[in-house]
């Protein structure tokens, strides 16, 4: 049992990667902190099932190496990120086009953002047609980018987007983001083909609703850097976290029921008295513990396991369905990108529907595999779907991108609801929550020594 008189300076009420990363700041800072976590593991939606050796993550958010916190967020040092090949792969027209490379993605200065250029290895089984490709290393004929000059134009602003200093597209002007790219000049093919696409895979909003805003800062992520996973699963990072806190700073299942500026109140285990309060939890149950907090809206993700001996010969591309002609936006064979995701012999291929499932969605996506890999899916093993209908917080106009994380004196909110629904947003909200905790105890350090906690709960590893 925890003592209900125990104090610290920080109460932390949830474990994912925004509470736990602020308690790295605070406790780095010599600012004594509990997390409590009700669930009985640490990670939040940042999580990855074990079955047969395989890690299955949940929702399987796409993560970048241009993402700053990554660097900057205490605890992260032994982080290990597997990067997918350099740009993404796009299915249009029976056919593969490699897309995107970007300078920061191949090392060159200027030959990287060639827009586009076809599937150079040969693929196993029955795949998918090559483009032809032309003596400038551009496929012949229409391509799922348009023109050459289409190709050249998106090229050009990939480069100035990867460059470009965050507040100053923060500072462009907001609207949705399909109205902001063909405002932009770009072409329906171009939107329609490489960039709805990938940022479906990014956003999880394939009707481009979310603010021009966050779709740039999205696009700055991508070309400025490598799309990667962690490497052994989602929960990866949150667990990392988790091991490099002082012992007995993480309690698990512990459900907070009230939140005040001085403390909380635990179902089962009293009330815990405090300097002030950081809710970092998701935004549902943030407004549950808080019932003025807004709830936004969320997009749905379905993602879907699949196991053979013979993967697809895509290698470690992220696959992209430019022509929307089934269930799946995106899909990869993420054991070619994270070995440690499936044993010896076997492939794992992750698989993500976005919006409402389809009926039956396990044959739905299987069927639309088949085309996209243009191999026979008849004897994949489906090894799980995961639905998560509040995956990923909804970021349409007007966003604001800087929610306060200040409610009171004493009283604070983080999480990807606050920031950008990403892990750089959840990330970058406690990083700013921290600060501001700082800021307000007015101290470099604890105002009081507290003994160790009891150990009558298990303290997460």
């Amino acid at each position: 049992m925890l003592e209900p008189a125990y104090q610290v300076d920080v109460v932390i009420v949830g474990a994912g990667v925004a509470g736990l990363s602020a308690a790295h700041r605070l406790t780095s800072a010599g600012v004594t902190t509990a997390v409590l976590e009700a669930a009985s593991c640490v990670g939040g939606r940042m999580s990855t099932e074990k079955v047969d050796g395989f890690r299955l993550d949940r929702v399987g958010q796409l993560l970048s190496t241009a993402y700053p916190e990554l660097r900057l967020t205490p605890g992260l040092d032994g982080l290990v990120l597997r990067p997918f090949a350099p740009g993404v792969l796009l299915h249009s027209d029976g056919r593969h086009h490699r897309a995107g490379a970007t300078a920061a993605n191949t090392r060159s200065a200027r030959g990287a953002l060639h827009a586009v250029r076809a599937l150079a290895s040969a693929p196993r089984g029955r795949a998918p047609r090559s483009a032809p490709v032309s003596a400038t290393g551009a496929p012949r004929g229409t391509a799922p980018l348009g023109t050459a000059m289409d190709q050249a134009r998106l090229g050009a602003a990939l480069a100035r987007i990867a460059n470009a200093p965050v507040e100053r597209l923060l500072a462009r002007p907001e609207s949705p983001a399909a109205h902001a790219l063909a405002a932009r000049g770009f072409p329906a093919r171009t939107i329609d083909g490489f960039l709805r696409p990938l940022l479906a895979a990014l956003l999880c909003d394939p009707g481009l609703t979310t603010s021009s805003r966050c779709a740039d800062l999205a696009l700055r992520a991508f070309a400025g850097g490598r799309l990667c996973v962690p490497e052994g699963g989602a929960e990866a990072l949150p667990e990392l976290l988790a091991r490099a806190l002082p012992p007995g700073t993480v309690r698990t299942g512990v459900r907070v029921t009230s939140v005040a500026t001085n403390g909380v109140a635990t179902a089962e285990h009293g009330a815990f008295r405090c300097r002030a309060v950081l809710l970092a939890t998701d935004a549902r149950a943030a407004a549950e513990l808080l019932p003025g907090l807004r709830v936004p809206d969320f997009h749905q993700v379905t993602v879907v396991h699949h196991t053979t001996e013979e993967p697809p010969g895509t290698g470690a591309a992220l696959l992209l369905d430019a022509d929307r002609g089934g269930p799946v936006t995106h899909t990869t064979v993420v054991s070619e990108v994270d070995p440690s995701r499936a044993p010896a012999g076997r492939a794992l291929i992750s698989s993500t529907v976005l919006g409402p499932p389809p009926p039956d969605v396990a044959t739905a996506v299987r069927r639309h595999l088949s085309r996209l890999y243009g191999v026979s899916t008849s004897r994949w093993e489906t090894l799980a779907v995961h639905h998560t209908a509040e995956a990923v917080p909804a970021m349409r106009v007007p966003h604001d991108l800087r929610r306060p994380v200040r409610l009171l004196a004493g009283l604070y909110v983080c999480g990807d609801h606050r920031d950008t629904s990403t892990v750089q947003g959840a990330l970058h909200s406690a990083h700013r929550a921290a600060a501001a905790i700082l800021a307000d105890l007015g101290a470099a350090g604890s105002m009081h020594r507290a003994d160790p906690l009891p150990a009558a709960t298990a303290t997460a590893a």
